[in-house]
């Protein structure tokens, strides 16, 4: 085996040169490595950022339109309620109105019929006092018939006996 040497001269100065150059090179790679990842990263972030700022806002959007919804929903269901009671109480109330009308009616109407049942009341107490008084002209008058019956008798008896004795006699008195 043979070797042959080679001589290899360098300077110091170069080789240090060299090796800052791939330093350099080295660390430029890392740099551009690092700020690509940094930009990708905050990419990512801005857009991770953005489609949970947008999904909020979706989500936020929605909640607001179901409790408007919900809230016209409630507003309409309390105006038909506060309408349907107003209502009940108006018809309530004109009932009671009409109620105290025909109370009013019925007090006029009763106090003309008191009126009407006192003045029957005292033509009644006039018809009392009439039978009364025809009882008792009745009673007189039957004690009368017993004397006017056998007084007609007598002048009826009277004017036979008359009539017959001019009828037989021949009108000799």
């Amino acid at each position: 085996m043979t070797q042959t040497s080679e001589t290899v001269t360098y300077s110091l100065e170069s080789v240090l040169t060299r090796i800052e150059s791939k330093i350099d090179n080295l660390q430029r790679d890392v740099n551009q490595k690092f700020d690509s990842l940094q930009r990708d990263m905050d990419q990512k972030i801005d857009n991770l950022q953005r489609d949970v700022n947008q999904k909020i806002d979706s989500l936020q959007r929605d909640m607001d339109q179901k409790f408007d919804s919900l809230q016209r929903d409630m507003d309409q269901k309390f105006d038909s309620l506060q309408r349907d009671m107003d209502q009940k109480f108006d018809s309530l109330q004109k009932d009671v109105n009409d109620l105290k009308v025909e109370v009013t009616e019925t007090k006029g109407d009763i106090k003309t019929l008191d009126q009407k049942v006192e003045r029957i009341d005292k033509r009644l107490e006039k018809v009392e006092d009439s039978y009364a008084i025809l009882v008792k002209d009745i009673a007189d008058l039957k004690g009368f018939k017993s004397l006017i019956i056998p007084m007609v008798v007598a002048f009826l008896s009277a004017v036979v006996t008359l009539g017959l004795r001019g009828f037989f006699l021949g009108n000799k008195p």
